[in-house]
């Protein structure tokens, strides 16, 4: 199973973990964050959720609705508790993308306070060697370089600048807490 299917079944597991949702509950939320992580169509939250309904790792209620068709409503099991939570213990690989970053960010009330700031910690780390590389690249433009080029060199520094400033931020935050309840 490719990475990404894979990642949006624990983003479903987490979302359930949360509340019981349907599956346009499902899609409505992450079509919300799209911005951010993509947009996963129908055509994968649906075959995601009847997975998990599978594996035992969900459940489903059908609600009889007048003149509609019925909402399937999905709540985690204990088995799908299990299984994110042994996911989100796994360490992440190097080289994660925004995307996968984000996705397990959201799930962070699922992290221990440990957990969660090795994971951070991770981040900034690939981050601080994508921004010195980016440095290192700008540092060889000469001046006849590309416009394009500069923009978007201009533009990737300046977004790895951003993201390490929040990561400090957010880091000296969670280190001062007193628990992860206020992450949420």
């Amino acid at each position: 199973m490719p990475a990404s299917n894979t990642r949006l079944r624990y983003i479903i597991l987490g979302l359930l973990a949360q509340q019981p949702m349907s599956g346009y509950d499902v899609r409505r939320f992450l079509k919300s964050l799209s911005w951010l992580i993509g947009n996963p169509s129908a055509g994968g939250i649906y075959p995601a959720l009847r997975g998990l309904l599978q594996d035992g790792l969900v459940t489903v209620d059908v609600k009889l609705r007048e003149d509609r068709p019925p909402r399937k409503v999905y709540s985690i099991t204990e088995a799908g508790r299990d299984e994110l939570q042994r996911w989100i213990d796994q360490p992440v690989g190097l080289g994660t993308s925004m995307k996968a970053f984000m996705m397990r960010l959201m799930l962070a009330r699922h992290y221990s306070r440990a957990g969660l700031i090795a994971h951070m910690r991770q981040r900034q780390s690939e981050v601080a060697g994508h921004r010195l590389a980016l440095r290192q690249i700008s540092a060889t433009l000469d001046e006849g370089a590309d416009m394009g080029q500069r923009l978007a060199l201009g533009y990737a520094l300046s977004a790895a600048q951003a993201e390490l400033a929040w990561l400090d931020s957010e880091l000296g935050r969670l280190s001062q807490e007193p628990s992860l309840a206020e992450v949420d």
